[in-house]
């Protein structure tokens, strides 16, 4: 894929070349559904709807049809890009039954300009984002009994985009997938929704550093992950507080943006949340609560860089209220100790309420699951 080849929204600029688009597709249903599980006994990401979507795409042709089929594996040729030298990325969004009965899926548009944001760093091929939600609206309405009847589970959805190149090599793919599969899900973390959780914070793992892909969702991001999290529970932590540069900067909590919300040393009530400078990869979940507390204008709301020093000494001098993490798959998720150079630092969540992520919760969980009207949510049927 040569620079310039391929337009913002996924049009190609040289000719034959072309986009997809939500009206060609093609759809095979299964003969019958498989069994919906109980809402109340779903484990994260193990159970998959009827259908999926696939979208192929060539250097030499574009983009072809997309098809909507039964769920089904992959047939791939041992050599692609994406197994040997991880050109893929991934996105995640849901989609949620609303009280009225409705499903809805909140500030998609958000993911899906993401997700191009990844292709171009991966030089995979670009598409029209547009296009690709309406793909994924016709999916999620085809698969729509897959919704839980339920205000404590949603359904996942997980665009994927792979090079498929058969051939060795580190070089740009000719040859592309984008897949998009669905899960019924229900909390993230086994100990359920809204309890807090232990994170290990040692400066020897860097989840990402700048000029390298921490603010894009790519596979190699999580996976290179692994360890630090097994180290992370070997400690008796569950998630891992990620730290970065000499001076120990926090950045993200596990898979989560994070938040802390104190009194700063300037004697100010404040919400903060490390910049999107390059390392942070930029959270749907992370932007719709600065959005919302910068709209309730009752408290300091700014993202800038927070050492580990800093929170130590506010920990310490009881200045901090809250520290909670935030992301699609959780929500919002209280922090209640971390382990940092052998100690561990206890965050009053018990003993403050977790007021502030509490109402941020509410407020979230009340307009995706349509108890509050707003343009944050795009109906799907």
């Amino acid at each position: 894929m040569e620079s310039g080849k391929y337009g913002i929204d996924g049009s190609s600029t040289q000719p034959g070349i072309k986009g997809f688009k939500a009206a060609d597709i093609e759809v095979e249903l299964v003969q019958e559904s498989a069994e919906k599980p109980d809402p109340n006994r779903l484990v994260f990401g193990t159970v998959f709807s009827d259908h999926m979507l696939m979208i192929h795409w060539s250097s030499a042709r574009g983009w072809e049809r997309p098809q909507i089929k039964p769920m089904q594996n992959l047939s791939l040729h041992p050599a692609v890009s994406a197994l040997h030298y991880a050109v893929e990325l991934f996105e995640g969004l849901k989609a949620y039954r609303g009280v009225d009965n409705k499903i809805r899926l909140f500030r998609p548009m958000l993911n899906m300009e993401r997700m191009l944001r990844s292709a171009r760093r991966a030089c995979l091929p670009s598409f029209d984002p547009n296009e690709l939600l309406e793909c994924i609206k016709k999916l999620v309405a085809i698969d729509r009994e897959w919704v839980p009847y339920s205000k404590s589970a949603s359904l996942y959805i997980r665009p994927v985009l792979i090079g498929t190149e058969p051939s060795l090599g580190v070089k740009v793919a000719t040859r592309a997938l984008l897949y998009v599969i669905l899960s019924p899900v229900g909390p993230y973390f086994s100990t359920g929704s809204f309890s807090p959780v232990s994170l290990w914070a040692d400066p020897k793992y860097v989840r990402a550093w700048k000029g390298g892909t921490g603010d894009c969702k790519v596979g190699g991001n999580y996976g290179a992950s692994l360890t630090a999290q097994s180290e992370a529970v070997t400690a008796g932590c569950q998630q891992v507080l990620w730290l970065y540069g000499e001076e120990h900067y926090v950045t993200e909590a596990g898979t989560m943006n994070l938040f802390i919300y104190w009194i700063n040393e300037h004697g100010e009530e404040e919400l903060v949340t490390p910049p999107l400078d390059g390392v942070i990869l930029p959270g749907v979940v992370r932007q719709s609560i600065l959005d919302l507390t910068r709209k309730w204008d009752q408290f300091k709301v700014d993202e800038r860089s927070v050492t580990m020093n800093e929170l130590v000494r506010a920990i310490q001098q009881k200045r901090v209220k809250e520290l909670f993490g935030s992301g699609t798959a959780c929500v919002v998720c209280p922090i209640g100790r971390i382990l940092y150079k052998g100690e561990n630092l206890h965050i009053p969540t018990s003993e403050n309420g977790l007021k502030l992520a509490s109402q941020i919760l509410e407020n979230l969980t009340d307009t995706q699951y349509g108890k509050e009207a707003s343009d944050w949510t795009c109906l799907v049927i």
